[in-house]
């Protein structure tokens, strides 16, 4: 609440002009006003993913810069080296060397002592790579288990994706739904691929999405019971028909929208990343796990951010092939590519249903868009990860 109340502040006064005061729609805002300004840090972010774009690379860690507001005439500390100050802000540089590192700034002055706390993350080994996830996944698994073909790999879809993998080392996580609304269900699924499914599991992975694709938001007001009980589901068929190697635990789920308090939750069941898009319509933000406004608003913005109140990692969606046409795949990427904040890890995402004839709003090209995503990113030095091995993918 008090960084919400710093951050309304700040769009209040902003338009600042000169050390006199502030000129705000014809209002002057004198020095005295202004020194109640609360002491802030504005970035790095709370929970902040930080890599070797974000600052100097030392042989034992990362400086970074620390920038943020306090009292005009106070002085400010930065884990308790002098700051710099300019106006209401003030500027420090401080060194990372652990994978966790808290950041106190302290303003001291005449109206008393001020202090706030931050944590951020360092990505010490970070190098650049992408995650594959593909959701809604049904109709193969329906197709395999009808046509009881002789390898998996004679369903089309699968085909393709192995191509993919042949092509450019490329690893996909599929998430899945225990049934489907035509009738067909996981047990239904046989187990005489098993052997084929460990065979393949160090480029395909399995993984809970949800129950069913209908009804909407399935788990925006769910209970622990309810999600947890349909993850239960999912994944013991999985370990039933494709053995545990090619078990992933939740990459996405479904909607991208669960109560905050089923964090923990999931994170006990071994999820370490939730992919979202983080985008803001005329609801507010959405797909965005019901994270608040201001770390909403962040990950619209940046690869990642740590929730350490559960220890999961939101991702930030960078692409959905299945709703961007064959030539604007690379002019969505290629930009992200030069901004340090969404450069080091490409999160790439699609849906499985647009790759079927039968479905009514099939894309004939949709292998084409991930041909060209996978293509582009590897010709860049990305690295296919999953998620859930190592840190975002990485080494730890």
């Amino acid at each position: 609440m008090v960084r919400q109340a710093v951050l309304q502040r700040r769009e209040f006064l902003a338009g600042a002009t000169g050390a006199a005061g502030f000129a705000l729609a014809g209002t002057f805002i004198s020095p005295t006003e202004a020194s109640g300004t609360m002491l802030t840090i504005q970035e790095p972010f709370h929970g902040a993913v930080l890599n070797h774009r974000h600052g100097e690379s030392l042989q034992d860690g990362l400086r970074i810069q620390v920038i943020g507001e306090a009292p005009l005439r106070d002085t400010v500390t930065v884990n308790g080296v002098p700051a710099r100050r300019e106006g209401n802000r003030f500027l420090a540089e401080t060194v990372l060397r652990e994978r966790e590192t808290e950041i106190v700034a302290v303003s001291e002055g005449i109206q008393g002592r001020q202090e706030h706390r931050i944590r951020v993350v360092w990505d010490r080994l970070s190098k650049p790579r992408y995650r594959f996830s593909i959701d809604d996944n049904s109709f193969f698994l329906r197709d395999v288990a009808q046509k009881q073909y002789r390898s998996l790999f004679d369903c089309f879809y699968l085909k393709l994706l192995q191509g993919l993998h042949e092509r450019y080392g490329a690893r996909f996580v599929l998430n899945i739904y225990y049934t489907t609304e035509d009738g067909f269900d996981l047990p239904q699924f046989p187990d005489r691929y098993k052997g084929e499914w460990k065979e393949n599991a160090d480029w395909i992975r399995l993984a809970f999405h949800a129950y069913a694709n209908d009804p909407d938001r399935p788990y925006q007001y769910a209970s622990e019971r309810q999600l947890i009980g349909d993850l239960d589901k999912v994944s013991d068929q999985i370990i039933r028909f494709a053995g545990e190697q090619t078990l992933s635990p939740p990459t996405v789920i479904h909607w991208g929208m669960i109560p905050p308090p089923l964090f923990k939750p999931l994170y006990e069941r071994g999820v370490r990343v939730l992919s979202g898009y983080f985008v803001r319509n005329d609801r507010g933000w959405d797909v965005n796990y019901c994270l608040d406004d201001v770390r909403s608003e962040y990950l619209s913005r940046h690869d990642a951010l740590m929730d350490f109140d559960s220890g999961i990692i939101f991702s930030k969606i960078d692409i959905v092939c299945n709703s961007v046409p064959v030539e604007n795949i690379v002019p969505t990427l290629e930009p992200l590519m030069h901004d340090p904040d969404t450069a080091e890890v490409m999160d790439i995402f699609t849906h499985e249903q647009y790759f079927w004839p039968f479905y009514v709003n099939h894309i004939p090209d949709h292998a084409q868009r991930l041909d060209t995503a996978i293509r582009f990113v590897t010709e860049h030095g990305y690295q296919p990860v999953f998620y859930h091995e190592g840190f975002l993918g990485g080494p730890v």
